[in-house]
């Protein structure tokens, strides 16, 4: 018997197969998986801020991407994934505003998402799948048994990347 692993906001979560694993309402925050094709062990950060630099008294890493994603490779690591073997897929990061601007400030989404592929172009974790940006948030669940992400979006079905 499996378990559903739930990943809250601001915060990660390793998981292996047959576990499961999700995280709800990914608006502007970003879902990211980062596996081992090799062991299946998995993890899954719940992004809500692109980078903990800009916020002074950051008194929880798992809000931003540059640090919870650091943490969460170093715990993957050290659990026995291997860097050649990692993958990542994102989904979220969605312009959750009703106005349209121009300011890059608003748009927390499309920050987070820059933040999250540099972190991993920087650690040579490539994104096989995304599901980013748009106007309407979503939920995830990844299985680690066959690195599917199954994107729920209400009122519009489930993708599965």
């Amino acid at each position: 018997m499996s378990d559903l692993i739930r990943v809250g906001m601001a915060d990660y979560k390793l998981c292996s197969s047959p576990d499961q694993i999700t995280t709800l309402g990914l608006g502007s925050c970003l879902g990211v998986v980062i596996c081992d094709s090799s062991s299946g062990l998995c993890g899954m950060a719940h992004i809500m801020l692109p980078d903990s630099t800009r916020i002074s008294k950051n008194e929880n890493r798992m809000k931003f991407a540059d640090t919870c994603l650091q943490d969460m490779l170093e715990d993957l690591l050290k659990n026995g994934a291997k860097t050649s073997s990692l993958y990542a897929k994102i989904a979220g990061g969605a312009k959750m505003f009703a106005f349209q601007t121009e300011s890059e400030l608003l748009n927390i989404g499309d920050q987070n998402v820059k933040a999250v592929r540099y972190f991993l172009q920087q650690h040579h974790i490539p994104i096989v799948a995304e599901d980013v940006g748009e106007n309407y948030g979503r939920t995830i669940v990844f299985c680690p048994e066959d690195g599917s992400l199954h994107i729920t979006v209400f009122g519009k079905g489930e993708l599965i990347i």
